[in-house]
């Protein structure tokens, strides 16, 4: 993939990755001054789909941020150059395949 479509997808996910942070802080707020414990927040996230697709973008958006950044930290800090993007996609799979079991784990 060429630099500028990189810097694009970085700029995209970090967007994502915005609004995602902030829905997932206020209904943490929001959980906490109710009164949730994490049993119960759990237990309401069980079976459901919009909660699944919600966290399943946040965790494909911090993959491929993850994966572009720690690629361009690779080329720019570390000289890199020829082995920067298989290091980045080989994080940027295991971030993404982690996070998706956490998805599972939780929505299930």
């Amino acid at each position: 993939m060429n630099a500028r479509r990189l810097w694009i997808a970085q700029r995209l996910t970090a967007m994502v990755l915005a609004a995602c942070v902030f829905v997932h802080l206020a209904t943490i707020i929001y959980a906490v001054r109710g009164g949730l414990t994490a049993a119960e927040v759990l237990a309401r996230t069980r079976g459901s789909i919009a909660w699944a697709a919600f966290y399943g973008v946040f965790v494909i958006a911090a993959a491929i941020h993850g994966g572009i950044g720690l690629r361009a930290i690779a080329i720019e800090w570390l000289a890199m150059r020829r082995s920067a993007g298989w290091l980045a996609l080989v994080v940027a799979t295991l971030l993404l395949v982690l996070g998706l079991r956490a998805v599972a784990a939780v929505i299930a």
